[in-house]
C-alpha cells in the first residue's frame, strides 16, 4: 500500500523577543509568508496530507495551521504531539508508528536538527540542512506506519522556499 510522509520544518522564527521561552518563539513575517508559499506549491502538485501532527512549539504549530488552512484540512485532522518538540529520531518513529493504517498521507511538523536527520533516513542524497519551511515528501510502500524505512521508499521530493 502506498503512503506519503510529509516531513516539514517550521517556518523562520522571530528572535524579536529574546526573553521568550524557546517553545513560545513565534514565526517571523518571512516564516508566515514562506509557510503559505510552500502550502500553495504542494497544493498545486496535489500533494496534501490527511492528518497533521505538529510539535506544540508556537513556530511549528503556526506553520502547520497556515498550511492546513491552505489545504482545506479540518481542525480535527491537526493534532498537537508533544513528542515532536525537540524529538529524538526514535521518538519520531514512535509517533509515526502510532498512526492508524487507514491514514495514507501524513504530515509531521517540527524542528531541526532532528527533522533533517529523520528525512535523511529516507533520502538517497542526504541533506546538510532542511531549511525553514522546507518539505520532504517520502512515498513508501508499506502496510502500516510502524514498518517504514529506506527499504520501503518508492520516491522522494524535496522543496524549500529558496528553491525556485
Amino acid at each position: 500500500m502506498e503512503r506519503r510522509l510529509f516531513i516539514i520544518r517550521h517556518g523562520k522564527s522571530s528572535w524579536d523577543n529574546e526573553g521568550l521561552e524557546d517553545i513560545d518563539r513565534p514565526l517571523a513575517k518571512r516564516g508566515i509568508r514562506n509557510a503559505g508559499e510552500m502550502a500553495e506549491r504542494l497544493l498545486a502538485k496535489n500533494q496534501v496530507p490527511q492528518l497533521i501532527l505538529s510539535s506544540p512549539a508556537s513556530r511549528a504549530l503556526n506553520t502547520a495551521l497556515i498550511m492546513s488552512r491552505s489545504w482545506g484540512i479540518e481542525a480535527e485532522n491537526l493534532q498537537i504531539t508533544d513528542a515532536l518538540y525537540m524529538a529524538y529520531l526514535s521518538e519520531i518513529d514512535q509517533v509515526i508508528g502510532g498512526v492508524p493504517a487507514e491514514i495514507k498521507n501524513l504530515a509531521i511538523f517540527g524542528h531541526n536538527p532532528s527533522f533533517t536527520a529523520y528525512a535523511n533516513k529516507f533520502l538517497e542524497l542526504p541533506l546538510d540542512n532542511l531549511p525553514t519551511a522546507g518539505v520532504v515528501i517520502v512515498t513508501l510502500e508499506s502496510e502500516n506506519w510502524g514498518e517504514i524505512g529506506r527499504k520501503q521508499v518508492k520516491g522522494t521530493y524535496v522543496d524549500y522556499p529558496k528553491r525556485k
